[in-house]
């Protein structure tokens, strides 16, 4: 339920609750600009402080006064005055062509410059372009206006420039432990748009341990928007940090950006690029990827080397299945013997030649529709239903307040649910809720957080697709026994094995049975990790099928 706020400054009491948590958990790692900013704040008027934080939750650095008219803080030009001797917001600013274009409307440069008939109704972007020779060196904002008469006054409109953003960004980073989440999330939590799991936060818990950390964070942070830019690769990697960091999920993050850079590379083609990039990435799939460039640049012994030590320890299902595909073509390359090629277990096959349907159709609802009985319906669950009932069985594991896992208020998950060792650290607690799956308790406790826990975000729960009956038919249909297999290869590889379930799901709720099913339509092949959970399920005697489609005119 989505709710009103009557508090008109909601926006300001956050920002102070940002600045408050920051004291009590991380006053050791803060250096002096954010202490003395911390101090300062609260002893300004309200309204300064409010027209501050408007600034800083808003885009940009550039600010008029006619654009920021807030009822609950009065007069902008007011509310300034006061911010001035802090030096945190600076009047008048010395503005280039380009901002003075983007903090005016298109009418009010037409006050300001006199252009040529033709020009008038071009486009800004190109009115930017045909005065950039002749005004191009910057100016203060009142310069810029001066030989303009707006007929609605705004030609004594004040502009200002927030000259902290960059420190009010680090104390972001530093609250929520990365810089895609801001301040609406607080907003959105107060409205109800979004609900958390509250989770008890200890003082150890900190997403930083060491002023080193936000310093490795905001290298990192400047590399990935450079790199986002599409400046080259090269120089990006120049400024990339090259020793590992001691923070374990802040490392995650460089060897992710590491592995897109190799990514980058191989698109180029570029095979000795990424192969250099890949050797020195430890995230997943790097390894695949540095025999695959290997065998690209034709230097198949080298690449053979590596399948081998891959081969002695695969780091997960996803590689193995990589290694199975490349060995065989390796051999044939190096004249080796070929691999025995593994026989993988049966799978249900389902051929359906149905006629084409009108228009808003869908290749997996077709098939659904087409199966479905009122004694045996079929939904489209896909991903969803199976993360769903491992996170509502799971819950109190997932939120364990694990120290280093949750560190603000706002976490859809722990924040190391992509580590290695996330099962090992919440070990016994997985333990316990599978226990349930051996004495039938698992029942209840599924439906008691389906209730409690309607609407709090999960990294697992898809409380969109998941109403009482599709949970009630799952329950009375599909075994504990594979709903605990399934649980178990999830935990194996979160990332990777939250996703590649079938597309469909078939109930007989008079026979307590199940089946899956995989739909692929004409043209469409089975992807590596629906594979896995394939093969996974056929090993394990679960049923699944795969559907191939055809339409009746190209049978």
């Amino acid at each position: 339920m989505i709710r009103v706020l009557e508090n008109t400054f909601y926006y300001l009491d956050n920002f102070q609750r940002v600045l408050d948590w920051i004291v009590e958990r991380y006053s050791d790692l803060l250096i002096e600009e954010e202490r003395a900013f911390i101090a300062a704040f609260p002893a300004l008027p309200q309204p300064a402080r409010a027209l501050f934080v408007r600034m800083v939750m808003r885009k940009g650095e550039l600010f008029r006064a006619t654009k920021m008219l807030y009822p609950e803080i009065g007069c902008p030009v007011a509310a300034a005055q006061a911010l001035l001797p802090t030096g945190w917001i600076g009047v008048d600013p010395v503005l280039s062509l380009d901002e003075l274009f983007d903090l005016l409307t298109k009418p009010e440069l037409a006050t300001v410059f006199s252009l040529p008939q033709q020009q008038k109704a071009a486009r800004k972007a190109d009115q930017l372009a045909f005065l950039r020779a002749e005004c191009g060196a910057p100016r203060p904002f009142s310069a810029w206006r001066s030989g303009s008469a707006a007929a609605d006054g705004s030609a004594s409109d004040h502009a200002y420039r927030i000259l902290v953003k960059p420190m009010c960004d680090r104390l972001r980073l530093i609250f929520f432990g990365n810089l895609s989440q801001d301040w609406t999330e607080f907003v959105l939590s107060d409205l109800g748009v979004f609900q958390y799991e509250q989770v008890e936060i200890s003082q150890a818990s900190r997403g930083f341990r060491s002023r080193r950390d936000i310093d490795h964070y905001m290298a990192l942070h400047s590399c990935k928007e450079r790199f986002a830019a599409a400046e080259p690769a090269a120089d990006v990697l120049q400024a990339f940090p090259s020793e590992p960091f001691d923070n374990d999920w802040l490392e995650s993050r460089r060897e992710k950006l590491l592995f897109q850079i190799g990514q980058h590379y191989e698109r180029q083609q570029d095979w000795p690029g990424a192969y250099d990039v890949y050797a020195r990435c430890r995230f997943p799939g790097a390894r695949a990827r540095a025999i695959r460039v290997l065998e690209k640049n034709a230097q198949f012994e080298s690449a053979h080397m590596l399948l081998e030590q891959a081969q002695h320890a695969p780091e997960s299902d996803a590689e193995r299945q990589h290694l199975l595909r490349v060995a065989p073509r390796l051999a044939r390359k190096l004249g080796l013997v070929k691999p025995a090629k593994r026989t993988a277990a049966p799978v249900e096959r389902l051929d359906l030649c149905l006629p084409m349907p009108g228009a808003g159709w869908w290749v997996e609802g077709v098939v659904r529709d087409h199966l479905a009985d009122a004694d045996a319906p079929v939904f489209y669950v896909e991903n969803a239903l199976i993360n769903s009932l491992f996170g509502l069985l799971c819950w109190q594991a997932v939120f364990s307040a694990i120290p280093g896992a949750f560190f603000h208020p706002f976490h859809r998950g722990p924040a190391d649910l992509y580590s290695a060792d996330f099962l090992q650290r919440r070990s016994s607690e997985f333990a316990a809720c599978f226990a349930e799956l051996d004495d039938e308790r698992y029942r209840a406790t599924i439906w008691r957080n389906f209730a409690a826990k309607r609407g709090i975000q999960s990294p697992f729960v898809a409380w969109e697709c998941l109403d009482a009956d599709l949970l009630g038919m799952a329950l009375d249909c599909i075994p504990a026994a594979h709903l605990k297999k399934w649980c178990e290869r999830i935990l194996q590889d979160v990332k990777a094995n939250r996703t590649g379930f079938p597309d469909l799901i078939q109930f007989w709720p008079a026979e307590r049975r199940y089946n899956m099913i995989e739909v692929k339509g004409p043209g469409d092949r089975l992807q590596d990790n629906q594979l896995r959970w394939i093969e996974y399920c056929a090993i394990h005697q679960m049923p699944v099928a795969v559907c191939y489609l055809q339409w009746a005119q190209q049978a």
